[in-house]
């Protein structure tokens, strides 16, 4: 199984986090912010990925530090789950409608970090879930997992937008880390 356990502790979060990408989406979120767990609750279900996760943060603060810090712990993850990345798929791309609202997601588990983020919200906050911190989000996730990401969404509604996007970085997620060698998935012969 391809897992990894981590934790993460700062003077803003406290953070425990499971994750096996060889699971069935099984999940346990607890953040304390309502629309992110329903957020990644969804990535879990998509992705198949096993996710347990229980974050304490500065709320009182505002919900950056959190969001922020569960980015960096996953991206870790992520990246321990996946070891040297010999056989997998690397690349994935999924294009998700939710209603008015579509995101695309693309891919590269290259070890080189770098995101392209392409959206608009209108609301600043759903819930207690502020939406500039969607972006935040990913840029943690990629900078720690050592992934290529392009995010692109077009719509009305900022929920679903927000949601079509970790739909889509889900099933991305998925089609990424299938195993369909026993190579490693570069011409250099090496992912770092």
């Amino acid at each position: 199984m391809r897992n990894a356990n981590l934790i993460r502790n700062t003077k803003e979060t406290q953070i425990e986090m499971a994750l096996n990408i060889d699971g069935t989406g099984s999940n346990e979120i607890e953040t304390g912010i309502g629309f992110f767990d329903h957020m990644l609750t969804l990535f879990s279900f998509h992705s198949k990925f096993d996710l347990k996760l229980k974050a304490n943060g500065d709320l009182n603060v505002c919900d950056h530090h959190t969001i922020e810090d569960v980015g960096i712990l996953l991206g870790k993850a992520f990246k321990q789950a996946l070891g040297d990345k010999r056989g997998i798929a690397r690349y994935g791309f999924f294009s998700l409608p939710m209603d008015e609202s579509l995101a695309q997601v693309s891919m590269d588990i290259s070890g080189r970090p770098y995101l392209v983020f392409n959206a608009t919200f209108t609301r600043e906050t759903i819930g207690n879930y502020s939406c500039e911190m969607t972006e935040e989000f990913f840029r943690a996730f990629c900078v720690n997992a050592g992934v290529t990401l392009h995010i692109n969404v077009y719509g009305k509604n900022d929920h679903h937008q927000i949601e079509a996007i970790f739909k889509s970085f889900g099933r991305a997620c998925r089609q990424a880390v299938q195993i369909e060698s026993d190579e490693i998935p570069s011409s250099k012969g090496v992912l770092e």
